[in-house]
């Protein structure tokens, strides 16, 4: 009984392929061919039975020649098209010009092969086109499912790094304890100080954020602690500073590194007793909120240039958490991209679905100084500019095309004992760009054979599979 459940899975498993062609002698050799490598063929002599067989959606790929007695071959690849068959169609034709090709390719076919065509060509171009089939609705399941952290409110990272973030997230998320996340402009550092609120003991209390950068000292220092009527030009009401309108709740100092001296005093004051005074007040009023802080500057070194109070610093990073680059969770990109394409799709009307597999490679290479704020704005800009469904290399930013230089872009350690580790990380990387190039390219004059490949590259075949799961290739 097991067994005959195994086998009945097994055929529901097979790649089912129909073949619309007049000429019996095709259709049956293509049934044979294709049934030895274990797909499911269904052959139609008759175009018009085909085309309703093609409609049903049931085939992967469907084998259609253009020359038909009935219906013309484009007419059948038109009506599949519009009526949103998924299958993918590979032209068969004994006429073939380019002009030929190119407007079938042009109506949606994946591919075309001309008559007479050899056992070996039609096995090849069919994997061809699976494999690539492949490639696509797994972009696309990613972008329906997102593959989004389940734990953390939609914050997208399965890399090693960010799942160590989110680790620490989770600990310290409901203690009172303050933090400071540090990590590059972009990286989404408010971003993670809300999902520290939304999980903390003061989720139902205000979280109120402040860009310290945007202020000049004075009207940051009211900002803050607030000030009394007439306590300085200007002032001509009373005012609560962010301190007291975050109470109870958690307030979030951004780019804390550019307050003044004088400023961070007063906020040492404020940490350390829970009490403030307004800007020309001489009352004390008890606060009680959570601070976190964030900065895109080293913090350290400002402290060793005394631009930065040490016991301040102390006082703010109790709980150290760091944002990494984008360029250091390379696993995330094609991810985040997917999102960001999806939620575009959901407020515009755009022609973009999901993004070809060689422009999703080009996005892994590059550096994204702007990190995942570029990311962003770069998928907005390709997705709504995009004149077809997919996203291609063609379509991405001119800074893209000169990628690998662009890619050589590499933030330098301050100490050689780093560096060397640095650099043993770049040898790595490069070897690990030319091992995939070489697979690639001996799959390629194989005819995507991986016997043949392994063996013309004399490897054995068993390491060359492992070589190409460690580099994902299908």
């Amino acid at each position: 009984m097991e067994d005959q459940m195994d086998n009945n899975n097994k055929v529901s498993d097979k790649r089912k392929i129909l073949v619309i062609d007049d000429e019996s002698i095709v259709g049956i050799s293509c049934e044979r061919v294709l049934q030895q490598e274990n797909y499911d063929v269904t052959f139609h002599q008759n175009a018009k039975r085909g085309l309703v067989e093609a409609l049903s959606g049931n085939y992967d790929v469907i084998l259609l020649d253009l020359v038909l007695p009935d219906i013309e071959g484009m007419e059948i690849l038109k009506t599949i098209k519009s009526k949103g068959v998924s299958s993918e169609v590979i032209i068969i034709t004994g006429y073939a010009t380019v002009q030929t090709a190119v407007g079938a390719l042009k109506l949606g076919a994946a591919d075309y092969i001309s008559k007479p065509f050899t056992p070996e060509e039609l096995k090849i171009v069919i994997k061809k086109v699976i494999d690539h089939s492949d490639l696509i609705k797994e972009n696309i399941a990613l972008k329906k499912e997102l593959v989004i952290h389940k734990g953390f409110d939609g914050i997208i990272g399965e890399s090693s790094k960010m799942q160590q973030v989110f680790s620490i997230v989770n600990r310290v998320a409901p203690t009172d304890s303050n933090i400071l996340i540090t990590g590059e402009s972009g990286t989404g550092k408010e971003v993670f100080a809300n999902l520290i609120h939304t999980r903390s003991l003061r989720k139902d209390h205000p979280f109120i954020a402040c860009d310290c950068s945007s202020l000049t000292p004075t009207l940051l220092e009211s900002e803050l602690f607030g000030h009394v009527k007439g306590s300085f030009s200007g002032a001509i009401s009373t005012k609560q500073g962010l301190f007291e309108v975050a109470n109870k709740g958690t307030l979030f100092l951004d780019e804390i590194s550019n307050i003044s001296l004088e400023i961070q005093s007063k906020l040492l004051r404020v940490l350390e007793t829970f009490k403030l005074r307004r800007v020309g007040d001489t009352v004390e009023r008890n606060i009680d909120i959570r601070l976190i802080s964030a900065s895109n500057r080293d913090l350290t070194r400002m402290v060793e240039e005394k631009n930065f109070r040490e016991d301040l610093f102390y006082r703010l990073q109790v709980i150290p958490i760091h944002l990494p680059p984008l360029r250091e969770r390379k696993e995330d990109i094609i991810t985040l991209a997917n999102s960001f394409l999806q939620r575009i799709r959901s407020r515009s009307q755009i022609m973009a679905q999901h993004l070809a597999p060689e422009a999703i490679e080009i996005l892994e290479k590059y550096h994204w100084p702007g990190n995942i704020r570029e990311l962003k704005n770069t998928v907005e800009r390709v997705a709504i500019l995009c004149d077809g469904e997919i996203i291609e290399p063609k379509h991405l930013p001119k800074e893209f095309s000169d990628l690998p230089k662009d890619h050589l872009k590499y933030d330098f350690p301050e100490n050689w004992e780093d560096f060397k580790e640095y650099k043993q990380h770049v040898i790595n990387e490069a070897v690990d760009e030319i091992e995939k190039q070489f697979l690639l390219d001996a799959l390629k004059n194989a005819g995507g054979n991986v016997s043949k490949a392994a063996k013309k590259a004399g490897i054995q075949r068993s390491y060359f599979h492992s070589l190409m799961k460690k580099h994902n290739l299908q």
